[in-house]
């Protein structure tokens, strides 16, 4: 994920940039990049599918939201685009309004679309529909970053026809029709000359293929409900609420379509004694009176483990600890949090009588009267000065 270039520099947009305009610069990088233009060249396929796997992201306006926000640590490693294992015919099934005839068609002769490839651009089925899961993480997990293996049921390739819908190979015919193309041309006449339309075939619904006898398990789909083992790669520092996109996780596709993607809502489960805020951690320590006015050295515990810190003789109740470096991470860049120990003095609710003579005779001393100093901080100030 830290080898990315940046979405928006892949595009050479800005990030004030309009849907159109990203839509205009993605057919700009992909035309030069074009597979069938650069035969054989592995960068450009390479770059051709960095431009794909930009465009997936931010054309999409809640993915852009979270890349503007987090960058690519917001979909998690290998998520979010089409890195690693996408092959042309995913790019090209999900993107066919951006690869149709009225962008290459000029430079391939209007015929195939691309080239010895053929039915590169014809549709394969429907796409499958995004899952949401909510995701439970301590905040021992969340400060460190965490990985995880979970089961999802969903929609899942059925593995009897691997997908195809059909009974057999020899269930599936070429499309009449379409001819196998996917798509429909019609030349009208006009008074300024010859039109050409392409439309997408009504009979094999893009995919030029028909099933004469469909397979009996998935009952000509593609796919059965199931359960699928998901490995997440969960980066440290994330929020209650946060989303996270798992690129093609989410239900298969029908007859081969490509799959949706899985959504993970993040939810926090609350510790038993410390409490999030941001970035940092507070914790309220309770110490007597007498720990207050000698002074005493107590645990206190992180979310890293236990920490000592020594309580000065004299302490106020109300006064506020730091640990530096203590709280959690930020998500995408190199800040951390901090805890905060709130300091609260003890005041016992019931006495014995000899408590309460003995408190009386303190009372009546002049040292136990309360004259704050004019350096002493205000409540507020003490609360400002902790989350600044």
């Amino acid at each position: 994920m830290a080898n990315k270039r940046d979405y928006y520099e892949v595009l050479g947009v800005s990030k004030t940039a309009s849907p159109e305009e990203i839509k205009k610069a993605y057919r700009k990088v992909a035309m030069q990049f074009h597979p069938d233009r650069n035969p054989g060249d592995k960068e450009a396929e390479e770059k051709f599918k960095e431009a794909a796997e930009s465009y997936e992201v931010l054309s999409d306006a809640d993915k852009k939201a979270k890349y503007d926000r987090y960058g690519h640590a917001a979909f998690g490693p290998g998520t979010g685009g089409f890195s690693g294992g996408a092959n042309m015919d995913d790019i090209f099934s999900q993107f066919g309004d951006i690869f149709g005839e009225d962008v290459f068609g000029s430079f391939f002769g209007g015929g195939g679309g691309r080239g010895g490839r053929g039915g590169g651009r014809r549709a394969t089925g429907q796409r499958g529909s995004n899952l949401r899961i909510k995701l439970k993480l301590s905040f021992e997990e969340i400060a460190k970053g965490v990985s995880k293996t979970i089961k999802v049921k969903k929609h899942v390739v059925c593995t009897t026809c691997n997908g195809n819908g059909a009974k057999d190979q020899g269930s599936i015919q070429t499309c009449g029709t379409c001819q196998g193309s996917g798509q429909v041309k019609r030349v009208t006449n006009t008074f300024l000359g010859q039109m050409q339309t392409v439309t997408t075939c009504s009979t094999c619904n893009g995919e030029g293929t028909t099933i004469t006898n469909k397979c009996g398990t998935c009952k000509g789909e593609g796919r059965v409900y199931g359960e699928e083992q998901v490995s997440l790669d969960i980066p440290a520092g994330v929020q209650e609420g946060m989303q996270l996109s798992l690129s093609g996780k989410g239900n298969a596709g029908e007859r081969g379509g490509m799959p949706g993607d899985l959504i993970i809502l993040i939810e926090e489960e609350p510790h038993p004694l410390l409490h999030r805020d941001g970035l940092n951690v507070a914790f309220d320590l309770y110490i007597s009176f007498p720990d207050a006015v000698f002074g005493t050295q107590v645990e206190v515990p992180t979310i890293d483990g236990k920490a000592k810190i020594r309580v000065p003789a004299g302490t106020q109740s109300g006064k506020i600890f730091r640990l530096k470096g203590k709280g959690f991470p930020e998500v995408n860049g190199y800040s951390k949090g901090d805890q905060l120990i709130h300091v609260n003095v003890w005041t016992p609710q019931n006495v014995s009588g000899d408590e309460k003579s003995m408190l009386e005779r303190m009372n009546a001393s002049n040292n136990f009267k309360p004259h704050p100093d004019k350096s002493e901080k205000s409540f507020f100030d003490k609360i400002k000065e902790a989350f600044s």
